[in-house]
Order: structure tokens, then C-alpha cells, then sequence
């Protein structure tokens, strides 16, 4: 009788152990920022509803900046068949106010900051987060992968370029390794480090993940990049949709450094120089037609060798990227780099010739 009131009360322990154990079960919320993705956004919800959540409770916060598509009715039929989808409409239609706007109605205190054009392994936040504990790390996230959007030749282009470490350093989300890192791509965040931060600077309609991981570290925080998980990333399908992005991505770095100049690195601007090199050199080519002698020579000598040095170490690049990848395309990458690197760099240096200035907006 004592052996069975014994088993009894074993039973009840290992009960009430249990309740508690799923009382302390901590929440993730997925934040993430859409605008006219009626494409893509049942799949997106879909795929993050079925991700494993094996120690923690997860909620999915949509925030759609008043798209004039269907996103919004997908995304409302989507949350009304599941209470863990919750859907906010950000009239701002910017992404910072679109992350602050998540993390005013987060309930979780670790939230996990995400993009609609990315596919997450089922295991992404899970991974994450046991990584961030691991590490003492205030966010975490795993390796990006680039991807290209298609199986055209342009798209594999441009995959193929962002990928590698001559088209966006070594420094890049997109390249470096595992390891404690200056910012994290799609990453899982202690919520009350971002609110410590400010939450995201609603004047930097890009680069505001560089901000906010300055500003993170500024305050004696690390952040980690693990390679135990990974995201798929899909990348612009054509070269000129390539050379929009980067133009607009120079633009936003010569803002940021003005807004916060600890946010960005010397390799944010290498591009820049290399444009500006690139402009002399025509300059002083297209001069040499005036000149004679040694002087017409030395005129056309600065380009000549800037061509020759961008050349070889592109073609370098492009034939082990052919080899690597075992396409005869990939020797065609010299020109997806001089789009990008040119683009990027006219970027820059155009929004120096203007001064540029973040526009005039309140912090959300």
C-alpha cells in the first residue's frame, strides 16, 4: 500500500514537473516585413508555421505596408484559421517602421527578424535560439545562402556574383563563416536588447539592420552567426533589377554614415573609389585625344591599367566559380561584377555629390 501511495506520488510530481516545465516554454516572435507579396505570401506563412518548435511557443506577426495587392486578404484568411498568425498594417510602408511596429505587439521575449523572399530550414529559429543561448549572444542567425530567383542565365549571374567574396568582401552576411560577427542576416533577437538599442531607426530606409547591430554591440553585447542552420535567400533575376539594387544600396550607405557612422565598415565603400578611379580614368582617356607623346600615353595609361587589373582578377574569379560550379556561364560573371561594383559605387558617390540626408521622419 505505502509502495503504490509512493508510485502515486511520483506520478503526480512528474506531472506537475511537466506543467511547469510547459509553463516556462519561452515565445519567439517572427517578425516579418511585406508590401505587395501576394505571390508569395501563403507559402512564406506556411513555411514559417511548420518550423520546429520543440522548446519554445512561436507567434508570426505579418506586417504589410498597406499593400494594394491581395497580401493583406491571404494573410487575414491565413490568421483566421490560426491564432499564432496575428497581421499589422504599417502605413509608413517603410521596413524600420515595420520592425518597430513588430515589436511593439511582440509577446515573445526572444523575437526573430525575417524577409518574405527567403526560405528558412524547419529547424531556423530552433537552431538559432539554442545557439544564442550557447554563445551569451544578445541575437543570433544562421548562414545565408544566395539563391537565384529562376533558372535563367541572368539569375544564376547574379547569384553567383553576390555570392562570392570579389562581389560584396569578405566582410559580407553573404560570405563570412560562423563565429561571433559585426551583424547577423534573419537573426533571433533577446527582445529587451533591441528595446534597450532604440528599436530600428526609422530614417534609414535601408541598412537599418547595420544600425541596430552597432548599436547592440555598443552596449557590450556579442552576436553570432552559427553554421548549424541556414536560409535560402533569392536574389534580384536580371542584371538591371542587380544594378537598381545595388545603386540604391550605395545611395543608403553614404546616409547611413551620416546618421551612424559606426554602423558602416571601409569595405561599405570600396566600390565608391573603384567608381570614382573608374570616372577619372575616362576623364583623363578622353583628354588624351587633345594631348600627344608621352602625355597622350600617360593620358590613356590610368585607364588601360585599371581595365587590365579589374580584369584579370574578375576572369580569376570567374574561372573558379565555372570550375566550382561546373557551367562554362559562369565565365560571364566579369560582367555581373562591373554592374554591381559600378553601380554600387555611382550610387555612392552620387549621394555624396548631393549631400544626401536621411528624410525628415519621427523615431516609431
Amino acid at each position: 500500500m505505502l509502495a503504490a501511495s509512493t508510485e502515486h506520488q511520483d506520478l503526480t510530481h512528474d506531472a506537475v514537473d511537466a506543467a511547469v516545465q510547459i509553463a516556462r516554454r519561452p515565445m519567439v516572435s517572427a517578425i516579418v516585413a511585406v508590401r505587395n507579396e501576394e505571390r508569395h505570401i501563403e507559402s512564406v506563412v506556411h513555411s514559417l508555421l511548420q518550423q520546429d518548435v520543440p522548446a519554445f511557443d512561436l507567434e508570426l506577426i505579418i506586417v504589410d505596408g498597406d499593400s494594394c495587392d491581395a497580401t493583406r486578404v491571404i494573410v487575414s484568411r491565413v490568421a483566421s484559421t490560426d491564432s499564432r498568425v496575428k497581421l499589422i498594417i504599417n502605413k509608413h510602408r517603410k521596413t524600420p517602421y515595420a520592425f518597430n511596429l513588430g515589436l511593439d505587439n511582440a509577446r515573445g521575449e526572444y523575437v526573430c527578424i525575417l524577409g518574405a523572399h527567403t526560405v528558412y530550414a524547419k529547424n531556423y529559429i530552433a537552431v538559432c535560439l539554442d545557439e544564442l543561448k550557447r554563445s551569451g549572444a544578445a541575437g543570433c542567425s544562421g548562414r545565408e545562402r544566395v539563391c537565384a530567383s529562376g533558372e535563367g542565365l541572368q539569375a544564376r549571374l547574379v547569384a553567383w556574383a553576390l555570392a562570392h567574396p570579389f562581389g560584396t568582401s569578405t566582410g559580407s552576411m553573404r560570405t563570412r563563416g560562423a563565429g561571433f560577427a559585426d551583424s547577423v542576416p534573419y537573426p533571433v533577437f533577446l527582445k529587451s536588447v533591441l528595446i534597450e538599442a532604440g528599436g530600428y531607426d526609422t530614417q534609414l530606409h535601408r541598412n537599418q539592420d547595420n544600425d541596430i547591430c552597432q548599436k547592440i554591440r555598443s552596449r557590450g553585447h556579442t552576436l553570432y552567426i552559427t553554421d548549424k542552420t541556414s536560409c535560402e535567400y533569392f536574389v534580384s533575376p536580371d542584371l538591371l533589377s542587380l544594378s537598381r539594387y545595388a545603386f540604391r544600396t550605395g545611395f543608403w550607405n553614404f546616409i547611413s554614415l551620416k546618421v551612424n557612422p559606426a554602423s558602416m565598415a571601409p569595405r561599405h565603400f570600396v566600390p565608391a573609389v573603384f567608381a570614382a578611379a573608374a570616372l577619372v580614368s575616362l576623364l583623363t582617356f578622353g583628354l588624351s585625344f587633345s594631348a600627344t607623346g608621352n602625355a597622350r600615353l600617360l593620358l590613356r595609361g590610368s585607364l588601360l591599367l585599371l581595365a587590365v587589373a579589374y580584369g584579370i582578377a574578375s576572369l580569376a574569379v570567374a574561372c573558379h566559380m565555372a570550375f566550382r560550379q561546373r557551367s562554362v556561364h559562369a565565365l560571364l560573371l566579369p560582367f555581373s561584377f562591373v554592374i554591381l561594383h559600378l553601380s554600387y559605387g555611382v550610387g555612392t558617390l552620387t549621394a555624396m555629390v548631393r549631400n544626401a540626408r536621411p528624410p525628415v521622419s519621427e523615431m516609431s
